[in-house]
């Protein structure tokens, strides 16, 4: 494990507690990573041009590295390439900010082509607006090992642009590919529910519980970047759960869209699960919701927010319910669990059967055939079959989607 100082520049007048739990999080990410912390140097200034702190600071941060025995230096702002390449020419060591870590984490964590694909097209919007740089410094200084990007040319702009473009057109064939899936699981009488919220919150504890397997599970961030479904049946109805990668604040539009496929199970989910850790502050429950809820809004149409509320093994009741008032408004459907004891977990099933996609319920008499059998066994395999009498016709209170009851209109005597 390399080892690493974390950096961060606090504006002057930024919340301290808002600037503490954003260290708090560099350092999760930088543990995420592998990369153990050694040293922290934070200064509240406005932004440097050439080092993003002060020219003193970074000194300080040379020596620091030095004393350490630092490989690397993780600063929390982003950095430009001009930035990056003066504090690694003091620090005589790699630099990256905060979004590089979070791609260089995504890489990791990418097992299949479309997951692959999503972090190269991640990075290369974030190496777009600095290709001009990075070739002039390239140039400049002949360093072409800075940064890692090797030896480009003036094409370098040109060929970023181009390449994402065939990036693009392979995920969207992939994704309709994947909604295609979604249509077929629909069609075998599945509901789709995925699990969501912001990092570390509990969702592959859950998961587990939930399914009683053994999914990865480490307090770690992002240990689930390609999304892993198992199927579940809750008083008869199945459903298909996905455990999702988490949220972080300030994520960038380029990389939430960049990783779409690993959102599309949310985005296409009948219930979303939104995962909410109740041990931090309420003020960052608060604003982790606004976060999740901000990535929901214009894309889950139809989609209904169920919320459980985690960890509650390590409050007092009165705390919870104090915590519960202030964010109710963010926290539809809201149920107590704990994930790790299975506390709550039957009333948390409880409540995504019920707010599962309605099915319909009717009577219908079925001739006593042998084509007849067939049909009983059809509705048992799509549907939920309540009662059964055989006499000189097959009496059957059934329950089901929509289409189901369609193709067996005939047989229909009461709905």
């Amino acid at each position: 494990m390399k080892k690493t100082i974390v950096v961060q520049r606090n504006d002057p007048n930024a919340d301290d507690a808002s600037n503490e739990r954003k260290l708090a999080e560099l350092k999760e990410l930088a543990h995420a990573a592998d990369y153990v912390v050694v040293g922290v140097l934070v200064q509240s200034r406005y932004p440097d041009r050439k080092y993003q702190i002060g020219r003193g600071k970074v000194d300080e941060l040379a020596e620091l590295v030095e004393a350490l025995d630092a490989e690397k230096v993780i600063f929390n702002n982003q950095l430009s390439t001009t930035q990056i390449y003066n504090i690694s020419e003091t620090c005589k060591c790699e630099v990256m900010d905060r979004f590089q870590l979070i791609l260089e984490i995504f890489a990791a964590r990418a097992t299949t082509r479309r997951a692959k694909l999503q972090v190269e097209l991640a990075k290369l919007h974030y190496e777009l607006p600095k290709a001009r740089s990075i070739v002039s410094l390239l140039k400049k200084e002949e360093r072409p090992g800075f940064m890692g990007l090797g030896g480009y040319e003036d094409s370098y702009e040109q060929d970023i642009k181009k390449r994402i473009v065939r990036i693009r057109a392979e995920l969207l064939h992939s994704c309709k590919g994947s909604e295609s899936l979604r249509s077929f699981r629909h069609e075998r009488g599945f509901s789709l529910v995925a699990l969501a919220g912001y990092t570390n919150a509990g969702k592959s504890t859950l998961f587990q519980s939930l399914v009683k397997e053994g999914t990865i599970v480490e307090d770690m961030l992002f240990t689930t970047l390609s999304p892993t479904t198992r199927s579940l049946t809750i008083n008869k109805r199945r459903m298909l759960l996905t455990d999702t990668v988490g949220f972080i604040e300030d994520l960038p539009y380029w990389m939430v869209d960049a990783f779409r496929s690993t959102l599309d199970e949310i985005f296409l989910a009948d219930i979303i699960l939104l995962v909410v850790d109740m041990s931090d502050p309420v003020d960052v429950i608060r604003q982790k919701l606004a976060v999740s809820h901000d990535i929901f809004w214009k894309r889950t149409e139809g989609a209904v927010i169920v919320t459980a509320l985690n960890k509650t093994d390590l409050l007092p009741e009165e705390d919870l319910q104090e915590k519960l008032d202030v964010i109710s408004y963010l926290a539809p459907h809201p149920v107590m669990i704990s994930a790790i004891s299975d506390k709550g977990t039957d009333e948390l099933k409880q409540l995504l059967y019920e707010n599962l996609p309605k099915w319909e319920h009717s009577r219908i008499s079925i001739p006593m055939s042998e084509e007849g059998m067939s049909t009983v066994s059809w509705l048992y395999d799509e549907g939920i079959v309540h009662t059964i009498e055989y006499g000189d016709s097959i009496l059957m209170e059934i329950e089901a989607r929509d289409e189901i009851i369609q193709k067996v209109k005939p047989f229909v005597i009461s709905s």
